[in-house]
């Protein structure tokens, strides 16, 4: 038996993608910007998967380019705010994604762009009102930049009240919303947000293709040059059939949201559930009761001999899960998202993320392998 237990990091493509996908594979070849009959075709398929996400996010088409995923719509989003907006100074935090992390470092030792990082608590949530008084406290042109919920431990901002106080200083909002897109629903029509990402690998969608909502009040130029796609916003042959998959996998998110979230909550329930009966000294990183992602549950198992083995061994008994984000875990390099949390770093801490693909039984599963892993709660037998 094999359990996939690391949703956060990639999730299967479902069959219907997969059928949406391949006559565009197979059949409908042309190239978008061909004006003949077979490239017309193609042309008329981007703009309806366009429509398509567009419409689910209460977005005007023209607020909607599809990318090679979140890396490159949050490099985006990010660098032309500064290029194109005047952005001189970014606020975010120490437990962002790599990718807007690297690029916070990059913006400030090559153009000298103020970065800002608000104080997160042990759970890694912010403090809102320490974000009001330091947009207040500049009058430089800013951005702020929060990732909707934390890929590795799952803790959320509340974007409405983010949006909020960016509006009332004037400063632009841009999320890393990679792991949300497709498990919350978005509406860019009651939150004033002016970027967003997404990756179509994090909701049963192909590898290699995303999108970035850029509110049409903030102008910014391409990222990419080139030829003409994407409404001349990023150059280069479009990933027809990722595009295509990627709208496909949205559609069916969003028909299935609601069912889908309850049944992954009633499984995240139950494992921490049995985890707390049967093991000494379980804890649980991030706001994981409370506003937090569904889809993930951090576990932070107590120092043991194993424990620096738990993961191989994992998945050696058949069960694939993640130190952390999967930019980093294969490498074992450690957690920046959990040293920032000040997590003991002598407990081994294993993220566990589902999706509406898995069962009760693979959890039985996971729970009967770590047995012969983690330190059991001695059984009281109760007397005769």
């Amino acid at each position: 038996m094999r359990v996939y237990l690391d949703n956060a990091a990639t999730t299967p493509l479902s069959d219907e993608v997969i059928n949406t996908m391949v006559p565009f594979m197979k059949s409908h070849y042309g190239n978008p910007s061909s004006i003949h009959a077979d490239g017309r075709t193609v042309r008329a398929a981007i703009e309806q998967a366009r429509k398509s996400v567009a419409q689910h996010l209460n977005a005007s088409i023209g607020e909607i380019f599809f990318t090679s995923g979140g890396t490159e719509s949050n490099n985006m989003a990010l660098k032309c705010s500064v290029r194109d907006l005047g952005v001189t100074r970014i606020i975010s935090t120490r437990i962002e994604h790599h990718c807007v992390l690297h690029t916070l470092e990059c913006l400030e030792k090559t153009i000298g762009v103020e970065v800002v990082y608000l104080d997160v608590d042990k759970k890694g949530k912010i403090n809102n009102t320490q974000l009001d008084e330091i947009l207040g406290s500049s009058k430089k042109k800013t951005l702020v930049s929060l990732m909707h919920a934390n890929n590795e431990v799952g803790t959320m901002i509340n974007m409405d009240v983010i949006a909020n106080i960016c509006q009332n200083h004037d400063a632009y909002f841009h999320s890393d919303t990679v792991q949300t897109v497709g498990h919350f629903n978005i509406d860019v029509s009651k939150t004033k947000i002016h970027f967003f990402s997404a990756g179509a690998h994090k909701f049963h969608g192909p590898k290699g293709v995303g999108f970035i909502y850029i509110n049409s009040d903030s102008i910014i130029k391409p990222w990419i040059d080139g030829g003409s796609q994407e409404r001349n916003m990023r150059g280069g042959t479009e990933n027809v059939y990722g595009i295509i998959g990627l709208a496909k996998a949205l559609e069916i998110a969003y028909d299935q949201m609601e069912e889908r979230k309850n049944y992954i909550k009633t499984l995240k329930a139950y494992m921490a559930k049995r985890l707390v009966d049967e093991f000494e000294d379980i804890q649980f990183n991030g706001d994981y009761d409370g506003k937090a992602l569904y889809t993930v549950l951090s576990v932070s198992f107590p120092a043991s001999p194993k424990s620096d083995l738990l993961l191989f061994n994992l998945d050696i008994s058949g069960i694939s899960a993640s130190g952390g984000s999967a930019c980093t875990s294969g490498s074992d390099a450690g957690s920046h998202v959990l040293n920032a949390l000040k997590v003991d770093p002598s407990r081994k801490s294993i993220r566990f993320s589902f999706s509406h693909y898995n069962t009760h039984e693979e959890i039985d599963f996971v729970i009967e392998k770590l047995h012969t892993m983690v330190v059991a709660k001695q059984k009281v037998q109760s007397e005769a």
